[in-house]
C-alpha cells in the first residue's frame, strides 16, 4: 500500500509539474521582460519613451501569431468602433496629405456635414480650429477632424474653382459608410447589389435594398462580393439567413475559449428562399463574406461565380485589456455547413524564415453539399463557376497606387463645373490627351511589365558581366519596347480611360451612382450574367 501511495504521490507530481509549466513559462517570460525594463529605467543612458516601445514589443509579439490578432490601445478606439459599425464622428471626407502642405478634400461623402456645408474635392484646408495643418501627418489632421457628434470644427479652406479663401465651421455627424453602396436591375430582371463590407446592420441595408428591388420586378439576384474582405461574423449570419429557412445551421464554430466551439442558426425570417441567387467571388472574398458563400454553395441555395475566394477561416473577438484598451484576438476557427474550413494558411506552423505556406491541395479533403455535390476545404470557397476577373498592366496599376488618377480627377473637377449625366459621361480625345501630358509628367514609374523585365534583363547582363557581347542587341530591344511615358498612355488608353472616367464621375455624383462606370467595363460581370440561366 505504502509503495501504490508513493507511485500515485510521483504520478500528481509529474502531472502536476506538466500543468503548471505553461503558467511557469509565461511568469519567466513576464519576470524577464519587468527585469529588462527596469535597468532601462535606471540605467539607460537616454531618456526611455516607454509607451513607444512597449507598442512595438506588443506588436511584434502578436505579429508571430498571425495578421489579425490585434491590440488597440484607448486613444486607438474610434479606429476600431468604425471598423466594426461602419460609423465615426466627424465630417465625412476622404483626404489627401502631405507633410508641409494642406489637406486637400479627395472625396465627400454622400449627405455628409462636409458636403453640406459646401465642401468640395478640390478644396484644401489650411487650418483646422485656427491651427495650421502645413507641419502635420495626414493621420494627425484626419484625427482633429474628428470628434464627437454634434461638436463642431472650424476650417479655413482655399477653394479649388475660385481660389477664394472661406472660413467655415462644421457641425460633425455621425458618419455612416454603406456596405451595400449600389444596387439596381442590370438585366433581364436581374438585381445586381454590391456588398462592400460586413459592419453592423449590413443586413437591414441588404434585406431593404433586395425588397426594394423585388419591387421593381427583379427574379434573380447577383450578390457580388468581390473585394469584399469581411466584418462581423454575426452579420454574415444573418445575411444568409435572409435567403433560408428560419433554423437552418449557416456556420459552426472550434475554439479553445468556453463557448467558442458551437453552431450558429438563422433566426430571422427570410426574404426569399426560392428566388435564383448568383454570388460573384474574387480572391479578395475573404472571413465574413466567404462565410455567407460558402453556407449558400453548401445548402445548394446559390451559384458562386468567379474565382477562389482569400481563405480566412479564422474567427477574431474582442477582448478588453487594463487601462481601457482592446485586444482583437483570434479565437477560433469557422466551419460552413458541410463542415469545411476555407483557411487557407497555417500560421501555426513557419517556415524557418518565419514565413508560412499556402495549406497544400494534397491536404484537403471533400465534403458534400446538401444536395450531394463534392465540395472541398483548406484553401478559400472555389467557385461552381470559374470567371476570370479582369487583369491591368503594370502601368495602370502604377497610376492606381500612385493616385494619379485620382489626383487628376480633382483636377478635373476644379475645372469643369458640370460634366454629363452618370450614364452618359465620356472623356473626349482631347480630354484624354490632357490627361496624357499630365501623367506622362508625374515622378512616377509606370513602366510597361516588358519594359521592366527588359531594364531588369539589362541589369543582370551588367551584373555578369556579359553586357558589353550583347550590348548591339539589348540596346536594340530596349529602343524597340520603350516607347516613352506619354506613347505608352496612349496605347493603354482602352485600359485607363474607364478607371479614369470612373474617378472623374465619384467627385461629382458620389461613389454609389459611380459604380454604373465601372460596370461598363466588367467584363467578369457579365460573362456572370451571361452563364446565370
Amino acid at each position: 500500500m505504502k509503495k501504490i501511495c508513493v507511485m500515485v504521490m510521483l504520478a500528481l507530481g509529474i502531472f502536476g509539474a506538466a500543468g503548471q509549466s505553461k503558467n511557469f513559462t509565461l511568469a519567466q517570460s513576464l519576470d524577464i521582460q519587468n527585469s529588462i525594463l527596469a535597468r532601462l529605467a535606471d540605467e539607460y543612458v537616454d531618456s526611455v519613451k516607454f509607451d513607444a516601445i512597449m507598442m512595438k514589443g506588443i506588436e511584434a509579439m502578436l505579429a508571430e501569431l498571425d495578421p489579425y490578432t490585434v491590440y488597440y490601445p484607448e486613444e486607438l478606439e474610434e479606429n476600431l468602433e468604425m471598423m466594426t459599425t461602419g460609423i465615426y464622428g466627424g465630417v465625412g471626407a476622404v483626404i489627401k496629405k502631405r507633410v508641409g502642405e494642406a489637406v486637400v478634400i479627395s472625396e465627400p461623402y454622400f449627405g455628409s456635414p462636409a458636403v453640406k456645408a459646401g465642401i468640395q474635392p478640390g478644396d484644401s484646408i489650411i487650418a483646422i480650429d485656427d491651427i495650421p495643418v502645413y507641419g502635420e501627418t495626414s493621420s494627425e489632421s484626419s484625427s482633429r477632424m474628428k470628434g464627437q457628434a454634434g461638436t463642431t470644427v472650424r476650417f479655413k479652406v482655399v477653394k479649388g474653382r475660385t481660389k477664394d479663401t472661406i472660413n467655415y465651421e462644421v457641425l460633425r455627424e455621425r458618419i455612416h459608410v454603406s456596405d451595400v453602396p449600389y444596387g439596381a436591375i442590370v438585366r433581364d430582371s436581374v438585381g445586381y447589389i454590391v456588398i462592400s463590407g460586413f459592419t453592423q446592420n449590413v443586413t437591414r441595408e441588404l434585406r431593404e435594398k433586395v425588397l426594394e428591388l423585388k419591387g421593381q420586378g427583379a427574379k434573380r439576384l447577383v450578390l457580388d462580393l468581390r473585394d469584399n474582405g469581411g466584418g462581423l461574423m454575426d452579420e454574415a449570419v444573418k445575411m444568409a439567413s435572409l435567403f433560408v429557412p428560419v433554423g437552418t445551421m449557416v456556420v459552426s464554430s472550434k475554439g479553445k475559449a468556453d463557448g467558442m466551439t458551437k453552431k450558429y442558426y438563422t433566426k430571422d425570417q427570410p426574404v426569399d428562399t426560392t428566388i435564383p441567387i448568383m454570388v460573384l467571388v474574387n480572391s479578395s472574398t475573404a472571413s465574413s463574406s466567404e462565410i455567407v458563400a460558402g453556407a449558400l454553395q453548401d445548402l445548394d441555395r446559390a451559384t458562386i461565380a468567379g474565382t477562389r475566394t482569400y481563405g480566412k477561416g479564422l474567427i477574431q473577438s474582442m477582448r478588453p485589456t487594463t487601462y481601457n484598451g482592446t485586444l482583437k484576438l483570434t479565437t477560433g476557427k469557422y466551419y460552413t455547413p458541410s463542415g469545411r474550413c476555407v483557411q487557407a494558411i497555417d500560421y501555426s506552423h513557419r517556415n524557418s524564415d518565419g514565413s508560412v505556406g499556402h495549406i497544400p491541395d494534397s491536404l484537403t479533403h471533400e465534403f458534400k453539399t446538401k444536395k450531394g455535390r463534392t465540395v472541398k476545404d483548406g484553401g478559400g470557397i472555389t467557385p461552381d463557376i470559374t470567371i476570370e476577373g479582369e487583369s491591368y498592366s503594370r502601368t495602370a496599376y502604377s497610376l492606381v497606387v500612385n493616385d494619379i488618377l485620382g489626383e487628376y480627377a480633382i483636377r478635373y473637377f476644379v475645372s469643369h463645373p458640370q460634366i454629363a449625366p452618370v450614364a452618359e459621361f465620356s472623356l473626349s480625345d482631347a480630354e484624354y490627351e490632357e490627361f496624357v501630358k499630365y501623367a506622362a509628367a508625374q515622378d512616377v514609374d509606370f513602366r510597361s511589365g516588358l519594359q521592366a523585365e527588359m531594364d531588369n534583363l539589362v541589369r543582370i547582363a551588367k551584373f555578369d558581366g556579359m553586357y558589353e557581347g550583347c550590348k548591339a542587341e539589348l540596346d536594340a530591344l530596349t529602343a524597340r519596347v520603350n516607347m516613352g511615358n506619354e506613347n505608352l498612355l496612349r496605347e493603354l488608353r482602352k485600359e485607363i480611360q474607364p478607371l479614369l472616367e470612373h474617378e472623374i464621375v465619384v467627385r461629382y455624383y458620389f461613389s454609389g451612382p459611380a459604380t454604373v462606370v465601372a460596370m461598363k467595363d466588367d467584363k467578369q460581370l457579365f460573362k456572370a450574367l451571361d452563364s446565370f440561366k
